[in-house]
Formats: structure tokens, sequence, C-alpha cells
């Protein structure tokens, strides 16, 4: 596996993989990587190509009071791990690259940005989006994996490449679980073990969800409060939303006439998780 820090070294390695007829995979990270980042590295891999990840903390997606600061950053455990997993090229970015001085220019998606995270993170997205489109720029990227833990990001994503015409096909992979249901974050390291074992309220309450819309339940005001209860049920828990929405416009839906999304962002303490199932109804 190479490191590269700047642009002219990722593009240089991207040139060197075309020659070969190597498509571009790539796999854009914040670091303090674990097993659902090694699980977008090995499908990459499984794919064929030459694959690059991104290691960069991303300021413009940070608010004021937000974790950027406190961020994990562990570069030698994340370099092991995406050498482990198959990544031919690791890139971490040099921030006055990507952010030079007097840069100004932002990404903003509309509706689909605003709501749920954005209306909870305002200005969350026009950084995911300018960073993503900056990177995949860099790359000359052919295919993009993104996790499905972050479903709104993955809409908003698709949005992105899709109005400007970047020539990237998105690949979501599967969200990665404990054992016991909790879906892998980076921050889940902030956790104390009460506020874990609350936690795991989160995925149980969208597994039981998604098991009543699979029995045949397509209220969706039912499936709402299902969630709300669930989760409202647990002192360690403070619900910010839970709703079931469509998957492609993010709209809350009232009936589960196709398949639709269950959305959940709740604070385990100071840590603030996010997670999400499909709710799929029966076809007869």
């Amino acid at each position: 596996m190479i490191h590269i820090e700047d642009v002219s070294s990722v593009r240089a390695a991207v040139r060197d993989a075309r020659k070969g007829a190597l498509p571009v995979r790539f796999v854009p990270t914040m670091g303090a990587l674990h097993a659902g980042h090694a699980a977008l590295f090995r499908a990459a891999r499984a794919a064929g190509g030459f694959v690059v990840a991104s290691i960069f903390v991303n300021p413009t997606q940070f608010g004021p009071t937000e974790d950027f600061t406190r961020y994990p950053r562990t570069p030698e455990a994340d370099a092991a791990l995406a050498a482990e997993a198959g990544v031919d090229a690791l890139w971490s970015p040099r921030g006055d690259e990507l952010y030079p001085d007097g840069e100004s220019t932002r990404i903003s998606v509309g509706a689909l940005a605003a709501c749920w995270e954005g209306a909870f993170r305002p200005g969350h997205f026009d950084g995911v989006a300018t960073i993503v489109a900056k990177l995949l720029h860099a790359t000359s990227a052919d295919v993009l994996y993104l996790g499905e833990k972050d479903f709104q990001q993955t809409v908003v994503l698709r949005r992105m490449v899709r109005d400007l015409l970047i020539p990237a096909e998105i690949v979501v992979v599967p969200t990665v679980r404990e054992p016991d249901g909790l879906a892998l974050s980076s921050r889940n390291r902030y956790l104390s073990a009460d506020e874990r074992r609350a936690a795991t309220t989160i995925s149980r309450a969208l597994r039981g969800t998604a098991d009543r819309a699979a029995a045949g339940e397509r209220d969706a005001t039912v499936l709402r409060g299902l969630l709300h209860a669930v989760i409202g049920a647990e002192p360690g828990l403070r619900l910010q939303y839970a709703d079931v929405v469509d998957p492609a416009t993010l709209v809350t839906v009232d009936r589960l006439d196709a398949p639709a999304r269950a959305i959940v962002a709740a604070h385990a303490g100071s840590t603030r998780l996010i997670d999400n199932l499909a709710l799929v109804p029966p076809t007869s």
C-alpha cells in the first residue's frame, strides 16, 4: 500500500492505474477506522481495480459546537487496517490543498440536505457534498463506496453526483453491526458502558419496526409510534427524531405501499448516534 498526501501524487497514482486499464474505486473516510470501514474497503477490493481510500477530518461538515477538535484520530491503526483490507493507496489530504486560502465555494443540495440531519446540523451536508466533490475530482474515481449507516448522506451524494454530471457510480455497503445490534461508528468509543447499553435500544427499535412492517403493518403512523415508544422508554437516550420516510426523497410517508426507511437520531449521554433500517412490506 502506498501513502499519499498531495493531490498531484494521488492523480499520478490514478494515471498509472489507468495505464493498466484498472477502474478506480474510492472510499472517503474521516479516519478512526473500524470494521465498517473495512467492509467498504473489502467490497471495493473484491470488485477489482485500484482501491483508493482517503482519511480527512473535514472541518466544513462540523458545526461550531460539534466535535471537530476531539474527533478521534488514529493514523497508525488506520493505516494497518487499510492495508489489511486491501487498499492500494491511502491518501491523507493536506488541508491547505483542499481548502486553500481564500476558498469560498460550497455545494448546496437543497431540500434533501435541509431535513433530518440537516435540520439539526445546519450546513453539514453542504460541507459533505463539497468535500466529496473535491475528492472525486482529485481521484477521478469510477466508483464511490459509501456506508448505509449514514443513509441520508448516501441520498444527498447520489443527488449531487447526478446533478453535477460527475461520472462516478455509487455503491452503498450495508451497515456493519456489533453482535448486540449497535451500528459501528467512530463515535461509539465515546460511550460509557451504561451509554453503550442504552444505545442498543436504537437498533432494537429499528428491528422491531422492520419486523412489524414485514408482518403486514402498512400504517406508517403505527410504525413511527413503535420507534418512539421503544426508544422513549429508554431513560439513557434522548431522542431527536424517529420517522418513516421515502428512501429516495426522505419525505415522511403515511403508508408502506412500497419499501421505506426508518431513520433515527438520538443522544446517549453527550454522544449523538444515528441509525436506519429498510422497511419492506410483504409482497402478497
